[in-house]
């Protein structure tokens, strides 16, 4: 096994054994590691999650925090029957050896599917009964959200509320604002399964609060992330204004362009290491952010970036050239009708990322994209082999060889859908999957240096990259 700069290493024995230590690591037990390579200092690591449609995004902070930012479809929803929650249960049973999931903080992005659904599944007690997770409980301290909300009323089934005079009003808050949205009596109501995943958060014990940022105060602060703290993780949107008293947020037009525009943009600072994660951005919020900013635009600036809305063309290249990242990584999802990434999107990642050249050769920029580095083992099928396979007659053997005329009958999920769908297909075209990489991008760093690595499947290693940071 070939362990990461910062991976978790547990000591089994204090007693060197010709130069190595007994440890446990990641799923290995009494494995031995040279001593050389031990250390005690811990890294900020970042989890680009493969959640396939969707984002996912797990921070673990230097003295052991845990933040989940989105979690992608919830997994009756992906056609690979994944989300973030499955990453994150593995992280704490398998690697932590814990029975329960502790989460500092959760984030939801925005109000969409691809992003909720993950989150949903950690904390649906119906999923817990499914026993998809090993572990048997999630804590989670902090709900966090952007303030845009799913509503219904008399008139309308499904809306984000009021807008007037080109800004979004009924902003989703606290607890007490979501309890009055749940309500049978309210007249105006939390809707669909965005209610059901915000029902799950309010039988939780997390505090719950809106982000944003309003640019006639000062930058706000994650709590418990502030400027003083080792890690501080500051809130550069979604762009608050204030009209008569009331918090709002800017109309961008069409419901899509207002949940995705609106999202919560977080910078995580460590040290020198700054990363940008910008939720599903558009090109319209991207301006309006840029705007809002005046003489602050330096605060886009990033070592890493998580592209906005897996890999969109609805994307500012103005945006870009503030950011300026070393590294971005793209989250790119699985779902064909959006083609995402957009192939000009990712030479524009290149073309306004930081440049550095080496040795006549590129260190920086790098482009990540989660669908890219996921890898898939296949294999042909050729015969059907059913021993006592039982029937009204009794128990039979049952041998299928002839592939033409051998059905298969299965069910498609595609990304999002409410149900999937019965299909059937001959066994000479189908082909089965035996194992999957996931596309997990995995950022670390000290303060000064960071590293990006993704798995190799052929070798069995990391392909890893380093630069420092330039802040």
């Amino acid at each position: 096994m070939e362990l990461l700069w910062g991976d978790r290493v547990e000591l089994v024995s204090n007693t060197k054994v010709n130069g190595r230590y007994k440890v446990n690591a990641r799923w290995a037990n009494n494995a031995y590691i040279d001593a050389d390579v031990l250390g005690d200092t811990s890294l900020l690591e970042l989890y680009f999650i493969d959640v396939g449609q969707g984002d996912g995004v797990l921070i673990v902070t230097p003295d052991r925090k845990h933040i989940l930012i989105d979690g992608g479809y919830k997994r009756s929803k992906q056609p690979h029957g994944k989300s973030a929650a499955d990453f994150v249960d593995w992280k704490f049973k398998k690697e932590y050896k814990q029975n329960t999931i502790e989460l500092d903080a959760m984030i939801c992005s925005h109000c969409d599917a691809d992003h909720y659904g993950g989150l949903w599944d950690l904390i649906n007690p119906d999923e817990r009964e499914k026993k998809e997770l090993d572990t048997t409980k999630t804590n989670v301290k902090n709900f966090y959200h952007a303030g845009i909300s799913w509503w219904k009323n008399a008139e309308k089934s499904r809306f984000l509320g009021t807008e007037k005079d080109g800004a979004m009003y009924d902003l989703l808050t606290g607890k007490t604002s979501i309890k009055n949205g749940l309500k049978a009596s309210a007249s105006l109501k939390l809707q669909g399964e965005w209610a059901n995943f915000l029902n799950c958060i309010v039988e939780t014990d997390a505090k719950i609060e809106r982000l944003s940022y309003n640019p006639k105060k000062n930058f706000d602060y994650l709590p418990g992330f502030e400027a003083n703290q080792p890690t501080s993780i500051k809130v550069l949107g979604p762009i608050e204004t204030t009209i008569d008293g009331q918090a709002t947020l800017k109309d961008l037009g069409t419901y899509d362009k207002n949940t995705n525009g609106n999202s919560v943009l977080l910078r995580v600072d460590y040290g020198r290491s700054r990363i940008l994660l910008t939720g599903d951005l558009n090109k319209k919020s991207q301006r309006h952010i840029i705007e809002s900013l005046s003489g602050n635009k330096i605060e886009l600036a990033a070592d890493v970036v998580k592209a906005c809305h897996h890999g969109s063309d609805d994307c500012s290249y103005e945006f870009l050239q503030y950011v300026n990242a070393a590294a971005t990584v793209i989250s790119s999802g699985d779902d064909e009708t959006h083609a995402h990434p957009r192939p000009n999107i990712v030479a524009a990642s290149g073309v306004t990322g930081f440049q550095k050249i080496e040795n006549d050769e590129m260190v920086t920029p790098l482009i990540y994209s989660t669908e890219i580095s996921r890898s898939l083992k296949i294999g042909d099928p050729y015969e059907v082999n059913s021993k006592d396979y039982d029937t009204a007659d009794g128990k039979i053997d049952v041998l299928l060889t002839n592939e033409a005329k051998t059905n298969i009958r299965y069910k498609h999920t595609s990304s999002g859908a409410l149900n999937p769908t019965d299909k059937s297909k001959t066994m000479n075209r189908l082909k089965v999957v035996d194992g999957i990489v996931y596309g997990l991008v995995n950022v670390r760093t000290d303060g000064h240096k960071i590293l990006c690595a993704t798995l190799n499947e052929g070798k069995s290693k990391w392909e890893i990259k380093t630069f420092y940071s330039r802040f």
